[in-house]
């Protein structure tokens, strides 16, 4: 890994949080992500799961954490498992951990390497009642590919059908809403190497630089500073491009006259950021793109003033959705009488805004949450609201990424160029 442990109080804490949520004499269990396959005998790089990170901080694949509070004997209570480094692997990979240095980096005491895992679990489910089993239940998932964890799934309830079963996944979203401040200094952190990112850009991009150029300059900025890359596929997208909310294929040339939208975030420590900003390829803006730019502007201020606890996603949104009719009636692009008249479950502003305004992000870019969850201080969520005129060819969206206090919501992404006036300046 390329970035710099954090501090092991996190994953301590973090355990403890999952326990507190678990039934009595209950066993969870944590499985590592697969390396996934390409083709021939390529792999992609390897992604931790989450889940198993959160509660460890091993990035590495083949582990496995075990939780079991009410344990016989408290060495049981948490176990880490860990692959065994052999010569063989020592040449061609690079020594994997040892059980110190899994101890020093998670702070479980107990670590045994993979391969005892199955005869100690077998033991283990002798003591218990209930077993926590993890599947992906975040509404936007795919789950096409079967998993390690799928696996296990199988395997477990078909080695032990008369134990009770309980979702893992619904505690892994309730202690990871809220974030540790550790957790909120590696989101910070990737936040300030996105800033990096963006202030290098507006150095750089000009009449007929290709989309895709741009992309590499990102990306060198984020590995030069210890981030593994993006956090989520980037988006560079010029002109009518900027209309197509997941256009990813950033090939085309950027024109003079025309608007880049850049949904770029770097990741650090596996916490993500999420940033989008809007730069006008000539280096000024035309008083149109201005209008436009400053009315998306507006609702981005005006929606992160709500991100305080006690408010509902739903009613947020809603409440977005009026500012955002508002700022379309003023740029001529829907007619106020023609609004009165709408159908409500299917209001005229989603003509040009069509997508949500936030979503939770963490170690996820779209982190695990509960919608009907009230806003709490901890929680980090975006800011993103856009307007999309496919026949003006503009698309404008502005992104920040923000953490809930019990004070007032404090912007992450403070510090990034916003105002459209800032970024000609920066541009010239």
């Amino acid at each position: 890994m390329k970035y710099t442990a954090l501090k092991n109080t996190l994953y301590i804490e973090n355990r403890k949080k999952v326990a507190q949520l678990m039934l009595p004499n209950a066993l969870a269990v944590f499985n590592s992500n697969d390396i996934m396959p390409t083709n021939a005998d390529g792999t992609l790089p390897f992604r931790q799961n989450n889940d198993l990170l959160y509660v460890s901080g091993v990035d590495q694949e083949e582990s496995i954490v075990l939780l079991f509070p009410n344990a016989i004997n408290p060495k049981h209570r948490e176990i880490l498992f860990v692959k065994e480094t052999s010569e063989l692997i020592a040449i061609w990979e690079g020594a994997k951990l040892s059980k110190e240095q899994a101890t020093k980096q998670s702070g479980i005491e107990t670590v045994y390497w993979t391969s005892q895992f199955e005869a100690i679990f077998h033991a283990l489910t002798t003591e218990a009642n209930t077993i926590y089993l993890y599947q992906n239940e975040h509404l936007r998932a795919v789950n096409t590919v079967e998993t390690c964890n799928d696996r296990f799934r199988k395997m477990c309830q078909k080695k032990y059908p008369l134990h009770n079963y309980e979702r893992l996944a619904p505690l892994m979203s309730t202690v990871r809403a809220t974030k540790h401040p550790l957790e909120i200094e590696a989101i910070q952190h990737a936040c300030n190497i996105t800033e990096k990112g963006l202030r290098r850009i507006l150095n750089f991009v000009k009449p007929g630089v290709m989309e895709y150029e741009i992309e590499a300059e990102f990306i060198h900025e984020f590995i030069k500073n210890q981030s593994n890359g993006f956090a989520y596929q980037p988006i560079i997208a010029s002109g009518y491009n900027a209309c197509v909310l997941h256009y990813i294929e950033n090939n085309a040339q950027c024109k003079a006259g025309d608007i880049i939208l850049m949904d770029v975030g770097a990741e650090y420590a596996n916490y993500a950021s999420d940033m989008t900003r809007c730069i006008p390829v000539s280096g000024k803006f035309t008083p149109r793109q201005k209008e436009v730019y400053n009315a998306v502007l507006r609702v981005m201020k005006a929606a992160t003033a709500m991100l305080v606890p006690g408010t509902k996603h739903d009613e947020y949104h809603t409440e977005v959705g009026n500012i955002m009719e508002s700022e379309l009636i003023g740029l001529g692009l829907i007619d106020k009488h023609d609004v009165a008249k709408q159908d409500k479950n299917n209001p005229l502003y989603k003509k040009y805004f069509m997508h949500g305004t936030s979503h939770h992000m963490g170690l996820d870019v779209h982190d695990v949450e509960n919608r009907n969850r009230l806003f709490e201080a901890g929680m980090v969520l975006t800011v993103e609201p856009g307007i999309y005129i496919r026949e003006e060819n503009l698309g404008i969206r502005l992104e920040n990424d923000v953490l809930i206090t019990n004070e007032k919501p404090f912007d992450l992404m403070k510090n990034i160029p916003l105002e459209a006036d800032e970024i000609e300046a920066l541009m010239n």
